[in-house]
């Protein structure tokens, strides 16, 4: 039988394990087993905080919102009760960015959902 030398393949997933930990600090660059682990801890991470994005900018446009509502004189829960009960549907994104770019719109879209 012949022989089968391996190297290349190892060659290769340190090559790519190296590139995805460029830019680490220390050994964790420049070190299979270390690097190894903090591209993992680095995916991780990555998951979690795309997850907690979309909360964050959730809380971000009912603030807006709120602010906006409360220039106007109406509280946020009594504005979001009033649209769902005449059912303009605007979700919390479109609402913030009209509060903040056009005050006048928002006032007619509050003025609306209390008639």
């Amino acid at each position: 039988m012949s022989r089968v030398k391996r190297g290349t393949t190892s060659l290769k997933h340190r090559k790519n394990l190296l590139r995805l930990a460029k830019g680490y600090r220390f050994g964790r660059s420049t070190k299979e087993r270390m690097a190894g682990e903090a591209v993992i801890h680095a995916g991780v991470y990555a998951l979690k905080h795309r997850r907690m994005k979309k909360r964050l900018f959730r809380g971000l446009w009912n603030t807006k919102i709120s602010a906006a509502g409360k220039a106007s004189g109406i509280s946020y829960s009594k504005l979001m009760g009033n649209l769902k009960k005449k059912k303009i549907l605007l979700n919390r994104k479109v609402l913030s960015q009209i509060a903040e770019t056009s005050p006048e719109t928002f006032k007619y879209i509050i003025e609306s959902s209390i008639k």
